[in-house]
Parts: C-alpha cells; structure tokens; sequence
C-alpha cells in the first residue's frame, strides 16, 4: 500500500506552486501526482532530495517549465458530474440550438483542458444522440484545447478503457462505440464536429464568440487568483451574450468580477452578461 507523500514534497510544492502561479489547495488533494513526477526527475538529476531540487531550480532556470508540466493534473472521463451534463443536455443545448437555428449563426462550444477528449466527446454524445434530429439544420462546432500534445494524440484517436466509459448510459456506448480489444472506440461520425487545438489557456485562446465553454478543473481550481482574473476576463471576451461557462465543482470565479453572473450556483454555471 502506497503511503502518503513524504512531507518535503507538500512543502516543496507549497514553495514552487506561487512561483508558477498557481495555487496549493486545489493541489492538497491530488498532490500524489506531481510528487511522483518530481520524485522521479529528483533521481534522474542525481540530486538528494527536494532542497536540493530547489536550489537546482534556481540555479537552472528552465527547468521551471518542466516542472510546470509535472503539475499538470489529469483527471478525466465521459460524462464525468451526470448532473452537470444533464443539464447541458436537458436545458443548455437545446436553449443555445433554439437561439442559434433562430439568429442563423452555428452553434459553439469550447472544452478548455480536455485532456484525452472525453469532455469534448460527451458534448458531441449529447448532440449527435440527443440533439440533432431536432435542430437537423444547424451547423455546430466543438473547440477542444490541452497543453499536453500527448494528451491531445490519444484525443485523436479516440479509443478509451471502460472505465472511461462507466458514466454513459449504456444505450450510447453500445450506439457510439465499437470495440477495440480490452478497449472502446469512438466511432467517426461522433467525432465529427470536434476539433482539438494544442494551446496553454494562459497565453492563447482560441478566437469566440462561444455559446458553451467547459473550463472545469483548471484555471478555477488550479490557479492563482490574480491569473484567474486575467484568464476569465479574456474568456468573458470570446464568449457570446448569454453565452453559459461551467466550472468544476470545486470552482468558483473570483468575487466581483464583471461580466458574468451566477446560474446555478451548486453546479458552478455561470452566464456572460
């Protein structure tokens, strides 16, 4: 049995997260990842431990921008938060396709940190399963963005362990997936409409205006506040009047920021105003 991170990682990464922006309490709980990382580039360096690490980060300024990519956390599924999605479904999507097949302009949607796809693929499950048939004419669009090139590959090929899977009803898994060995494999014409972009949300945003943007799990959870204000202000910019931006549970905007207005506060969905 594994046990708990050796106290010097959490006091390390106590130290190193403010100097990459972001932000120890939405790490407390999943610091088990980073620290495995670190632990590991620790012993490819030869170094003692995390003082010694850190000095070598002072010393060797670049390595902060590996050390940033340990610090990515991946956590991902379909229809990971059911009621979150539900509510996409249920009253979101059809809400946003009624305003856009009315006004003639697509339909747009954003997944910020979508990891390996799953997020962006639920989208395009609840539209292509649920939505379609009753909006034929609309044209939609699914922008996905992750850092992680490698992530991003495995996106693209679009084939998943079941576990990936357990969220989805399973009508949808029998219809959308075919199998792939031990694995599941998104069939084609359910990629359709999504396409994925390699950009750090920090520094580049893809061009709005969007109707939906799914942002759960970064920038709210994971970053300083004062680099959650400059992220959400450029966000407020590319999304559409009214548009809808869906944090992670944990998530939260900075208070008394312009722009935007609480929805439903227990699902964190707020709308541009």
């Amino acid at each position: 049995m594994n046990g708990p991170p050796h106290p010097s990682c959490t006091t390390f990464l106590q130290w190193a997260l403010p100097r990459l922006r972001l932000r120890w309490p939405g790490f407390r709980k999943v610091r088990r990842q980073p620290c495995k990382l670190i632990k590991r580039r620790i012993r490819e360096l030869g170094l003692e431990g995390f003082g010694a690490y850190r000095q070598y980060l002072e010393e060797q300024p670049e390595e902060w921008e590996l050390l940033d990519r340990f610090c990515r956390i991946t956590i991902s599924r379909f229809y990971r938060g059911q009621g979150v999605f539900n509510t996409i479904k249920d009253i979101i999507l059809p809400e946003l396709a009624q305003a856009a097949t009315a006004s003639g302009a697509p339909l747009r949607c954003w997944s910020a940190g979508c990891a390996s796809g799953e997020e962006p693929y639920s989208l395009a499950l609840i539209w292509h399963l649920e939505l379609k048939a009753r909006f034929s004419g609309l044209d939609t669009e699914i922008i996905a963005t992750d850092i992680d090139g490698h992530l991003l590959g495995r996106a693209d090929e679009a084939v998943y362990p079941g576990a990936s899977l357990k969220d989805l009803p399973p009508a949808w898994i029998k219809d959308a997936f075919e199998p792939a060995g031990e694995l599941f494999r998104l069939r084609p014409e359910f990629r359709e409409g999504v396409r994925f972009l390699q950009q750090d949300i920090r520094r580049e945003m893809p061009p709005g205006p969007f109707h939906l943007m799914l942002c759960r799990n970064l920038a709210a959870m994971y970053f300083e506040e004062s680099l959650q204000r400059e992220v959400f202000e450029r966000i407020r910019g590319r999304m559409a009047e009214g548009g809808y931006l869906v944090l992670g549970k944990h998530g939260r905007l900075p208070g008394g920021m312009a722009g935007w207005e609480s929805w439903q506060e227990h699902l964190r969905i707020y709308r541009a105003v």
